[in-house]
């Protein structure tokens, strides 16, 4: 049994940077209540799945949690595939005297990726800090913290109750020997998803937690700090929880961690000068978003995709059992992109890795090429456990495609085509659309028949607009991306995209959803609104707005919370701000306070922490108020500003290798330019806007402003594509 200033990770006195970065988190704590970015309450919730997460793209848990999960480590077989409960470490609370308290805090503070809980007592102040390292993600740690109000007094005292226990329903696990005086564990899954398929092994060690914490009465602070390592190694955890005992030996584990926060949100912020709800709601998407994504500089680990609920959820029977759905694709992933090619771009190389399981699910329905699962985890084969979707909910394909081709128009980067894996996604695609269609001779057109489009409502329906929009869409991008690669192209793919049937009906001028839809049927959730925006399927401004009124009401309101996102960016296309907003507002009654956990339905249920709605909400500000639309050979604007909002800050903007930070009022536009460091070579850009024709040069480290208007980012002319 060792004493507490034996134990790993104790420290008699922390080192200045440690007091320095502690105190200015008790300062956010204090001045919560002034900044949209930390989310503070004296309470907290009595539902659980409310609490606030803390995770990186590699580990994830709730806090006050028991169980943390891993990204890309499942257990089960086909239809009972789910995320692997791994028990938690930090699953530790912190009290004083009941007598002593005069208050506590719970807090998020999303700027720095730390969730603290203070207790103010009559002589001293405790702090209990959680967070999941942001550049190394194999690390989880906490930390405990007693000030004593004055210069000494007598041992004040706070227990620690924790209910870990080493065990496991997903993983054979045993105890190692202790490793520098913290503990060991390992074990691997227990059930492969495929026969033969992958078992993963997890190692951990972690810090164990004493039942109490004294500060002596002759010292004025005192902390503690507690880490846990995760790897898939024995070689690797016991590195990496070596590495993160020296840096809290230095004082600097915290410092780096908030570092690499801060170089995040450098690079990626959207700040909005208006209603501190709605900046509220954009710092929470942003920062669980950010959770989710791979750091920009590390290859420690396999990328395996964003779940609906993210790595805090996705245990047997939970949210979506941690599965990757559309909602990355479509719904996360534009985000993503336009701060963060380098993120999205490990996306799209864990569909390149599960490719193999997308043939076998083509060829297990007789046809060609790759048809992407509904529900994916390790393997890319299908793991939905309800067959309906798997085999009718095939947009999933064209969706991944769509994905592949806004990050080649974002970069231009033709290397993750030739040598890399895109151009066989991009080809397998393209195969199993023209595989999937049926031609049909009354109509001398091609027909996709027997699906699920997005509304979930309609199963084995004919012509689905959004499923045969995004498959041409796929044929189209696969041709010119082809041709981009000196490939030669099969006229298969050319005669499909020309003439496969995209629904219309022209007497009333709208989209029907399907061949047959009556209109005025409910339908579940955005669906052909979608063919506006991401898709950007042409059509008149006439169009867009029948499809708007035709579906805005008739969707379920009890729906999925990015709905209304979609309707909010198609108001804004046609400069209908109120009627954008009616619908965007809608959104809140999907966050949940106060660490603004976003709930899939507006009456609490489906998934937590929501993820795909606070993609779809961020789309709505950064791409509806923006009016961003990601082409071929541009980055549209054309901006919108409500009453309510007097600015818009977006900062971090990519764009064929430069960064880009956009402030916007209604009165004006400003573009600044500052280059990044980065695989892919920058451009010399200028901007054009629309109604004069006028080229502005856009120069590293230098602004242009202009009144508020459409235009377009591009190439200059010294460049061509």
């Amino acid at each position: 049994m060792t004493t507490q200033l034996d134990r790993p990770g104790a420290q008699a006195s922390p080192p200045l940077s440690h007091q320095i970065y502690q105190k200015c988190s008790l300062w956010c704590v204090a001045m919560a209540e002034d900044d949209p970015a930390v989310f503070s309450s004296g309470t907290l919730p009595s539902d659980p799945r409310l609490l606030a997460t803390v995770t990186n793209a590699y580990l994830g848990t709730r806090v006050y949690r028991d169980i943390l999960h891993i990204n890309g480590v499942y257990n089960g077989a086909v239809g009972d595939t789910h995320r692997a409960d791994v028990p938690s470490p930090v699953n530790v609370r912190m009290s004083i005297a009941a007598e002593d308290s005069l208050g506590e805090t719970f807090s998020l503070d999303t700027k720095t990726g730390t969730y603290s809980h203070t207790i103010q007592a009559s002589d001293c102040t405790a702090t209990h800090r959680i967070y999941a390292h942001q550049s190394l993600v194999q690390l989880l740690a906490f930390s405990i913290t007693i000030q004593r109000s004055a210069l000494e007094g007598q041992p004040i005292t706070v227990t620690l109750q924790t209910q870990f226990t080493p065990e496991s329903p997903d993983l054979d696990l045993h105890r190692g020997p202790d490793f520098q005086g913290a503990h060991y564990l390992y074990g691997k899954t227990l059930v492969p998803e495929v026969e033969s398929g992958p078992q993963p092994t997890v190692h951990m060690i972690w810090t164990p937690v004493p039942q109490t914490v004294m500060l002596p009465g002759e010292e004025k602070e005192k902390s503690w700090e507690f880490l846990t390592a995760i790897a898939e190694t024995e070689e690797d955890v016991k590195r990496i929880f070596t590495e993160g005992m020296s840096l809290i030996g230095s004082g600097s584990l915290y410092v780096s961690h908030i570092q690499a926060w801060a170089a995040l949100w450098e690079g990626c912020c959207v700040e909005v000068d208006g209603p501190l709800s709605l900046s509220q709601a954009v710092y929470g998407c942003l920062y669980y978003l950010l959770s989710a994504i791979p750091p920009l500089d590390s290859s420690d680990f396999l990328f395996s995709g964003i779940s609906p609920g993210g790595l805090s959820n996705g245990t047997c029977g939970e949210d979506y059992w941690g599965h990757v759905f559309w909602d990355q694709d479509t719904w996360m992933y534009p985000n993503i992109l336009l701060f963060y090619p380098e993120a999205a771009c490990a996306i799209l190389k864990y569909r390149i890795r599960t490719l193999g399981g997308a043939l076998y699910n083509a060829q297990k329905q007789g046809y060609k090429g790759a048809k992407f699962p509904w529900e994916s985890a390790a393997t890319g084969q299908e793991v939905c456990p309800e067959e309906i979707y798997g085999a009718e909910e095939i947009h999933i394909s064209g969706d991944v495609l769509l994905a592949f081709e806004q990050y080649y128009y974002i970069t231009q980067d033709l290397e993750l085509f030739r040598q890399e894996g895109g151009w066989d996604v991009v080809h397998a695609v393209a195969q199993y659309w023209c595989s999937r269609v049926v031609w049909s001779p009354e109509e001398q057109n091609y027909h996709i028949t027997g699906v699920l489009p997005p509304d979930e409502y309609h199963s084995a329906v004919d012509n689905s607009v959004y499923t045969n929009a995004i498959a041409q869409r796929s044929l189209n991008f696969a041709i010119d991306l082809g041709s981009q690669l000196h490939i030669s192209i099969p006229e298969e793919w050319k005669e499909v995209g020309k003439k496969i049937k995209v629904p219309f009906d022209k007497s009333r001028s709208y989209h029907p959803e399907y061949d047959g839809y009556c209109p005025g049927e409910q339908v579940k959730q955005a669906d052909v609104v979608l063919l506006g925006f991401p898709v950007m399927y042409p059509m008149d401004p006439e169009v867009r707005r029948n499809d708007l009124e035709m579906y805005e009401p008739v969707t379920d309101p009890q729906g999925p919370a990015m709905t209304w996102s979609m309707f909010a960016v198609g108001w804004l296309e046609l400069k209908e701000i109120g009627r954008a907003q009616q619908q965007l507002s809608k959104c809140f009654s999907n966050i949940s306070e106060p660490f603004k956990i976003w709930v899939e339905n507006s009456d609490g249920s489906g998934t937590v922490n929501f993820l795909t709605g606070m993609g779809g909400f961020l789309q709505a500000v950064i791409f509806g108020y923006t009016g961003f639309r990601i082409t071929k050979k541009h980055l549209k604007f054309d901006p919108v500003c409500p009453d309510d909002i007097k600015e818009l800050r977006i900062t971090g903007v990519c764009y064929l290798g430069s960064k880009l930070d956009f402030t916007l009022t209604n009165e004006n536009i400003t573009i600044k330019v500052r280059k990044f460091s980065s695989v892919l070579q920058a451009s010399s850009l200028e901007a054009v806007l629309a109604g004069t024709g006028e080229h502005l040069p856009l120069n590293e480290g230098q602004s242009v402003s202009f009144p508020t208007a459409a235009g377009w980012i591009q190439k200059s002319h010294a460049e061509t594509f």
